[in-house]
């Protein structure tokens, strides 16, 4: 408590802070799973249309789900926020965001990115990374569309900056993509393998693999006729579909079945060329092709930062479509 003051002096007190104010305590069987009691919010699956970018006014448009996530910031994972950016030929769009990685998919067009007197130009197809401090003017010199995923959620939940850039800006384009694809696909035993397709790399990260330290993408293709078996990991997927016909989709659910090891009562999401998807943390799903053409599939995931942190936990169920059983 202050002394009382008098007219003319000047009274120093102490005040005295309340500093438990915010504490409290838990039985630990009541507060040490989270997730699994629902105190902590769900991620759901959720689908973003191709009409969010397909035509019009040149824009950054973000596939927030902070309000199912209970966030005070954009997001659409808990530590990734993804947008589709249109610019119309001869227009530009500035970013230069609060972000340790910043990934471009050049859904269509082509154009060129200016950043610290540097110019980077793209086309559909290519893949382009920058890293954190990239003030940045994209320029379409035709109407073009992107998909374009930030770290930012992660930052913003920590209180952090990011200020130190971890690696130089990189562009991957759509003819050595696409090679590398077709070698996978091509090769004998591309039939053996569960998912037909590439992980993009950033020599720098020769540790976790990945397209950044925190990014983590792939590019895939689902043939016709496929039943991939299912698999799940820890981190969230971010998809976009290149490109699909009718007849292709995913299946999402949290169980197994352990005779047919297919997903008990799945979630079903249909692909269409130019759509986003969530795919939860933890879940099993499965891609299907029921259509007369192949189809592609590029997920974005943090799973840089979840391999680094050696909590990724990829699980896969195999099984034989012609003997129509699990595989041993």
């Amino acid at each position: 408590m202050s002394k009382t003051a008098q007219p003319g002096n000047l009274s120093i007190g102490t005040l005295n802070e309340n500093w438990t104010g915010d504490a409290r305590f838990y039985e630990y069987s009541t507060a040490a799973d989270p997730i699994g009691s629902g105190i902590i919010s769900p991620i759901p699956v959720k689908e973003f249309p191709p009409d969010l970018h397909n035509s019009g006014a040149t824009r950054i448009v973000k596939l927030d789900l902070s309000s199912e996530l209970r966030t005070e910031y954009p997001a659409t994972s808990p530590s990734l926020l993804a947008h589709f950016i249109r610019i119309n030929a001869g227009d530009s769009i500035t970013t230069h965001p609060n972000a340790t990685s910043e990934l471009y998919y050049v859904i269509s067009g082509a154009g060129r990115t200016e950043l610290n007197g540097k110019t980077i130009s793209w086309k559909k197809g290519d893949f382009m990374t920058l890293p954190s401090g990239s003030n940045s003017r994209h320029t379409a010199t035709e109407d073009t569309t992107i998909y374009y995923i930030l770290d930012t959620p992660l930052l913003d939940y920590l209180g952090a900056k990011a200020t130190e850039p971890r690696f130089t800006p990189v562009l991957f384009t759509a003819e050595e993509a696409n090679a590398k694809l077709k070698e996978v696909t091509d090769a004998p035993d591309a039939h053996e393998k569960n998912r037909i397709s590439i992980l993009l790399n950033n020599r720098k990260f020769d540790q976790t693999l990945t397209i950044t330290h925190v990014l983590w993408a792939m590019f895939g293709i689902v043939p016709v006729g496929a039943n991939q078996a299912p698999h799940s990991h820890k981190s969230v997927a971010l998809d976009f579909v290149a490109y699909a016909a009718p007849g292709t989709y995913t299946l999402v659910g949290d169980k197994i079945d352990p005779v047919t090891a297919k997903i008990i009562d799945p979630v079903r999401v249909d692909w269409e060329t130019g759509k986003a998807f969530v795919t939860p943390p933890g879940l099993w799903h499965s891609h299907h092709n029921e259509s007369g053409e192949p189809a592609y599939i590029i997920p974005i995931q943090d799973a840089g930062l979840q391999t680094y942190l050696r909590t990724l936990d990829i699980q896969f169920t195999f099984y034989d479509q012609e003997e129509e059983k699990p595989l041993p």
